[in-house]
């Protein structure tokens, strides 16, 4: 008796009591150009269902997103990146052309398909080209998953995508990097605030149809706040070459959570925030609630030549969403002042551990903590430079122009047809006793390759980017570079030439934070540590659009073996024509 009563209560609880399943979330997408005015000149934009940025990607922890992309750009290839989501078990569905997958040609429908296993603040991109910068950009806003309580607390949540704006084609642009003399993009025309800015029309030339600020579409972005409440902004950056900082008027920003990590809460006044970058941030709708404040952001690390400040507001209610603050905008950091944003890149306590060498900038959370392997199986170093190439401008790593092959890597590495891209190693790292980063390198010292890098699989690997001179005398750019398919734990920052004798042993090897993006500041290093334990092809890059076309990236390949029959949608171009056809 007692046994059959203990059966039925067992049936019972299997019946009724909550189970949390993963769900399915599902997106349909048309692609394509539209003439919009977001910064109030009128051009062509690539839109997502009539819009830029698209759709924002509302999901949970554990949920399968799927998305059904139509590319109806009539004359361009297509593929759009899921920047963050790690692809664990799905590397054909990262989107990245040339290493992936083959583009989706005009006309076609492509599958996207993946599961979210990280709650957490993340993008979606083009990654074809240079279109991007075209307005081909979305949030991806994943929630935690039932009954999980998050270090903070918050009444509401709002997404916050920064870019910079140009007013030349993606074409004219690319056609400039790739000319004999080199004609550079030159500095954004604008700055959007969730796809929005204010171009000013009366300094240049142009008629009222072309340039018009009473155009409702380039209206200031404006979050409306309940006096009281506290509100998570997600805060992302996709520039195409700018670095920005953030800020909203009258109020204190607490960051919480960088590229879907949580940290140790820290209060800033302005975010600096370099493209591929995600944050959260904490404010209160604390003060006078009869008026509204500014949201503005503004150009970092290069100057802002002819560059209209990218402005918004933050609107207590019930005030006029299009009341604009009685205050002239607040001005922004300077842009040429390194201090303030290496500081962010450092310790909240600064703590000077060896000259010129600090700990990381953010903290893990002290509940979250993922504590890094102690050593690694694999250094390399990776020198970022600028040359020529037969008189062609380009980025390189150790001296090498990554250039992409016609067959995807991870179609080429699964199906053994290694003739499609160069077999000879590249470089793990330069001439560390005679090299001088602060002057230009020789010209022509540049080869080009697409060879890539071999991880062993399990394997622990530390990557140093070692930032250099460019081709102009006494200029280092900063570089924000992006790894596909992985978080990497951030060891440290230093200031001019990474020392492998002395630096390694000042690593932050007990709270560092994990991001997917991070800064390679002016003459300084990074020092970063990751595991390759996720089977694929991965892209690793740098983040500002006009770089990695001129060359600054590489491809890590790990446990290629270990990965799943490939889907025949990838395929089509290359040696790939016919593969998985019936």
């Amino acid at each position: 008796m007692f046994l059959k009563l203990l059966a039925l209560c067992l049936f019972a609880f299997l019946i009724y009591a909550p189970i949390a399943e993963a769900r399915i979330r599902r997106y349909k997408w048309e692609v394509k150009y539209e003439y919009k005015s977001p910064d109030c000149y009128k051009k062509l934009v690539i839109t997502i269902n009539g819009k830029s940025p698209g759709p924002t990607i509302l999901a949970q922890e554990g949920d399968t997103v799927i998305v059904e992309v139509t590319n109806k750009l009539l004359l361009e290839n297509l593929a759009i990146h899921w920047h963050g989501i790690r692809q664990i078990g799905t590397p054909w569905s990262d989107g990245t052309e040339g290493v992936t997958q083959c583009p989706v040609v005009p006309g076609d429908t492509f599958k996207y398909e993946f599961k979210v296993d990280r709650a957490g603040t993340y993008l979606y991109h083009a990654h074809y080209g240079m279109q991007r910068e075209s307005g081909l950009y979305g949030s991806i806003r994943v929630s935690v998953r039932d009954n999980f309580t998050e270090p903070f607390a918050y009444d509401y949540d709002r997404s916050i995508i920064l870019t910079d704006w140009y007013h030349k084609s993606t074409y004219e642009q690319a056609t400039g990097l790739s000319s004999k003399p080199f004609v550079w993009v030159g500095e954004p025309q604008s700055l959007l605030i969730q796809g929005k800015g204010r171009f000013n029309c009366s300094s240049s030339s142009l008629k009222a149809d072309t340039c018009n600020t009473s155009n409702p579409e380039c209206s200031p972005y404006a979050i409306t706040v309940t006096p009281g409440k506290t509100y998570r902004l997600r805060v992302a950056s996709l520039t195409a070459l700018s670095a920005l900082s953030f800020q909203i008027e009258g109020h204190n920003m607490t960051v919480v959570e960088a590229d879907g990590h949580y940290v140790e809460p820290f209060v800033v006044k302005n975010l600096f925030i370099y493209s591929g970058e995600t944050y959260s941030v904490l404010i209160k709708a604390d003060q006078d609630p009869s008026r509204n404040y500014w949201m503005t952001t503004n150009v970092v690390s290069r100057t802002p030549v002819n560059t209209s400040e990218g402005l918004g507001f933050l609107n207590y209610y019930p005030n006029h969403p299009r009341r604009s603050p009685p205050t002239d905008a607040p001005a922004g950091p300077v842009w040429n002042d390194t201090a303030p944003r290496l500081n962010q890149s450092l310790a909240i306590k600064r703590v000077f551990v060896f000259k010129h060498m600090y700990q990381t900038d953010l903290k893990a959370h002290h509940d979250f903590i993922v504590t890094p392997p102690t050593t690694s199986d694999r250094v390399i170093v990776f020198l970022n430079t600028q040359n020529e190439i037969n008189g062609y401008r380009r980025w390189s790593v150790n001296n090498v122009s990554f250039t992409l092959p016609h067959t995807p890597y991870l179609i080429a590495l699964k199906k053994k047809l290694h003739h499609v891209f160069s077999q000879t190693p590249p470089p793990e790292g330069y001439d560390f006793v005679n090299y001088d980063i602060y002057v230009q390198n020789p010209i022509n010292a540049t080869t080009t390759s697409n060879a890539i890098y071999r991880l062993g699989f399990n394997t622990t690997v530390d990557i140093i980017l070692q930032n250099a001179n460019t081709m102009l005398a006494k200029n280092s750019e900063t570089h924000p570079w992006h790894l596909h398919g992985h978080d990497f734990w951030v060891l440290g920052y230093g200031e001019g030439k990474f020392d492998k004798n002395v630096d390694p042993k000042n690593y932050n090897l007990v709270n560092p934070i994990m991001k997917n993006t991070v800064p390679l500041h002016p003459y300084g290093w990074t020092a970063l540590r990751f595991k390759a334990d996720n089977p694929g092809a991965w892209l690793f890059h740098c983040h500002i659009e006009s770089h990695f076309y001129m060359g600054m990236g590489v491809v890590f390949e790990e446990g290629i073996n270990k990965v799943g029959e490939l889907p025949s949608s990838i395929m089509g171009c290359g040696e790939t024509k016919g593969f998985g056809k019936p």
